[in-house]
């Protein structure tokens, strides 16, 4: 099955199976309480086929999972098959980026630590071109404007009527680093100014005078879920892409999060922090 069609089967296949461990259920188990099989158990769980949501839903029930949390499985399986708006660019994306779009789209709250660049759905346009114009990847004009143009479309779920909650905490030198030039760094920096007074956008600064801090890992994003069970952690690596949902991989990465939050400048002083930086542009 292409790429493009397997995003939200991937993401219920990996719940189903990680509700099923919590519980302590083997695969024999849990079919004989839902009346199939083990190895249909199995296939809902890696992603191999079409599935369906009433017994979605008894899974769910058998393993204990919350009613938010059920609500959102069966949500999955009810929309295994639907594309995205992503699903015209499904040609330019590698699989780990259909399913990060996939997770963005359904997600309730994105927790954001940035160390190098300003995140995607915060970026303005022309600084998108520029960190695609830095990349050691050598794209076409043609291709980079096709990446540009799937990150601007992202940030169209910060316009919804109920949009996520976007936190994000920027290092220092994610401001101070000079992406293109100092327009586009001065529109930038605007942006993240903008963006500081929306309701669904809390936005702090973590100082350099701030010293060693919980995150020397990098950059990270947890996409929440309707449950926090649900959450997953992304990394995006040299080597490729990370999505992790084990529940210490949640707690290691949760706990470096509020760690983060406490150390960075609250609201008011990272808004003077802009500003100041807007001066210097």
């Amino acid at each position: 099955m292409p790429a493009r069609t397997t995003t939200r089967r991937r993401q219920l296949g990996a719940t189903l199976r990680k509700l099923r461990t919590r519980k302590g259920m083997t695969l024999e188990e849990a079919g004989l309480l839902v009346g199939i099989s083990k190895a249909t158990v199995s296939r809902y769980e890696t992603q191999a086929g079409p599935v369906k949501w009433p017994i979605v839903d008894a899974l769910c029930r058998e393993y204990g999972a919350t009613d938010a949390e059920r609500n959102a499985v069966v949500s999955l399986a009810k929309e295994a098959k639907q594309q995205g708006w992503w699903n015209s660019f499904a040609d330019a994306l590698p699989e780990h980026m259909n399913l990060l779009l996939t997770l963005e789209d359904e997600a309730l709250r994105e927790d954001h630590f940035a160390c190098l660049y300003v995140p995607g759905l915060l970026q303005t346009r022309s600084y998108t071109e520029a960190v695609q114009h830095a990349s050691e990847m050598r794209f076409s004009p043609g291709e980079i404007e096709r990446l540009v143009d799937i990150r601007m479309k992202r940030q169209e779920i910060l316009r919804r009527a109920n949009p996520p909650h976007l936190r994000v905490i920027l290092d220092e030198s994610v401001v101070r680093r000079a992406v293109g030039s100092r327009e586009v760094m001065h529109e930038q920096l605007s942006r993240l100014l903008e963006a500081s007074e929306s309701s669904n956008v809390t936005l702090q600064i973590l100082p350099f005078a701030k010293g060693a801090h919980s995150a020397a890992m990098g950059s990270f994003v947890i996409l929440g879920g309707a449950e926090p069970s649900l959450d997953v952690v992304y990394v995006d690596i040299q080597a490729g892409s990370l999505f992790m949902e084990r529940e210490e991989e949640l707690e290691r990465y949760r706990l470096a999060f509020d760690y983060l939050c406490a150390q960075a400048l609250d609201a008011a002083a990272t808004s003077a922090f802009i500003e100041r930086m807007l001066r210097e542009a």
